[in-house]
């Protein structure tokens, strides 16, 4: 299904305004109104587009809106989906950026932020399941994103270095099933 440019710039818009955590907490609003709402890609598809999405340089959400506007509308439709997705962000930066030396000291602002920062953590971690079920890891492939996970945040391995490992150990992994 086909999406009007201004359809995909209002829809980034609305999931750029309404997602508080960033690119990884627009996962689930993303997945809604791409995979379930419009219909424009399969569930399978957008599984694809997030991991070129994450793995691509840049911002994840700026990343999954373009290919998702190049898959519908080419080059413009990348455009309008990326600027739509910025475009919140944009705004409500500048409006802070004006007015926060006035509410930096306000006590209802440092309470609303300690409310919101565990909920982040939720909107971020909510995603994780519903991917793996999605990409079908089984028992014998959770190692994969387990040893990834340690990797990372107990040992320190930069990101970059997991995606190529990751592929290795994807190749070997279908060799060895297929011997079997």
């Amino acid at each position: 299904m086909t999406a009007s440019l201004l359809k995909l710039f209002a829809t980034f818009s609305k999931i750029g305004l309404f997602t508080i955590g960033g690119g990884y907490a627009m996962i689930p609003m993303i997945e809604h109104d791409v995979v379930e709402r419009n219909r424009w890609v399969e569930k399978e598809e957008f599984l694809d587009l997030l991991a070129l999405a994450q793995s691509a340089p840049g911002v994840f959400a700026v990343n999954i809106a373009i290919f998702i506007g190049y898959k519908l509308r080419g080059v413009r439709g990348a455009l309008f989906a990326s600027l739509g997705s910025a475009f919140p962000s944009v705004v409500i930066i500048l409006m802070i950026a004006l007015f926060f030396q006035n509410f930096r000291e306000n006590k209802l602002v440092e309470h609303i932020f300690w409310g919101i920062r565990p909920a982040v953590v939720a909107l971020v971690a909510a995603p994780v399941f519903s991917v793996a079920k999605t990409a079908r890891i089984t028992y014998t492939t959770v190692w994969i994103p387990i040893v990834a996970a340690l990797l990372i945040v107990a040992m320190g391995v930069s990101p970059i270095y997991i995606i190529p490992g990751a592929i290795v150990a994807g190749l070997v992994y279908g060799k060895i099933k297929r011997k079997i």
